[in-house]
């Protein structure tokens, strides 16, 4: 069990670490942007292309409540670990961790405050979930 976390937290920091250096925003123009082998996104799947559907983390924004869900089955063998929202300068927002024995990969999260400066500006934000057996997943998405 020690080992997991210590993977877990160092898979969290080098994620942060990204994020505070600044990465070229996820989209399609830019699937690259990530390290290769480390973390995963639809655009660039690595070694587990089949697993897109499983490990994804799919976002929904309704005001300052987001909205985490990762479709993958729970078990002993094989699970989502956690979730985590993570701003564009690396600060975890929010972060849940899993039991292999919990129905469902699903997180709520609640932002404190998502106001810019302009109604018509927008946040950058990043939902990662971690899977014990196919690494770290990250969404962009925007409040």
């Amino acid at each position: 069990m020690s080992n997991r976390r210590t993977f877990l937290k160092s898979s969290l920091a080098v994620a942060a670490g990204f994020a505070v250096g600044h990465i070229s925003p996820v989209s399609a123009n830019s699937a690259c942007s990530y390290p290769k082998g480390i973390i995963y996104t639809k655009q660039n799947p690595g070694k587990w292309s089949g697993k897109i559907k499983g490990h994804m983390p799919n976002v929904t924004v309704e005001g300052n409540k987001v909205t985490v869900t990762t479709t993958h089955g729970m078990s002993e063998e094989h699970y989502i670990v956690r979730h985590t929202i993570v701003s564009k300068c690396g600060k975890v927002l929010g972060e849940k961790t899993f039991h292999p024995s919990d129905v469902q990969a699903k997180s709520i999260f609640e932002l404190k405050d998502t106001s810019t400066k302009y109604a018509w500006d927008t946040i950058t934000l990043y939902a990662t979930s971690f899977c014990n057996k196919h690494d770290l997943w990250v969404t962009e998405f925007e409040v």
